[in-house]
């Protein structure tokens, strides 16, 4: 996916803002990072619910989803733009919005 389409797809959701972390685009609710482009790869690192779920996409999907050593023992996985769905980019950002968001901005989403 373009970052062009993945900006857009963000920014739809209920209090998600356009911001950066280490100089490049993030996306955050309530000032909890969601998404950030990676400094050196081009590749998003997104926050997971669990290292479970880190394991779970790696294993799924090993083209797409990886993480590098820094991210060892945290809930974040790595996303290969060029390769990466829309319909893996939005459940993943889901539902690390839905972790973080108010229960106005998901009943927003919701209605």
């Amino acid at each position: 996916m373009t970052f062009e389409k993945l900006r857009e797809l963000f920014l739809s959701y209920p209090g998600v803002e356009e911001g950066s972390s280490y100089g490049t685009p993030a996306f955050k609710v309530r000032k909890k990072l969601l998404v950030r482009v990676h400094q050196k790869e081009p590749a998003l690192v997104m926050k997971v619910a669990s290292l479970d779920e880190q394991e779970a996409l790696i294993e799924m999907d090993p083209k797409v989803f990886y993480i590098t050593d820094h991210y060892e023992g945290y809930p974040w996985v790595l996303a290969r733009t060029s390769k990466l769905e829309k319909s893996q980019a939005r459940a993943i950002f889901e539902a690390a919005w839905r972790a973080d968001a108010s229960q106005k901005q998901i009943a927003e989403l919701d209605d």
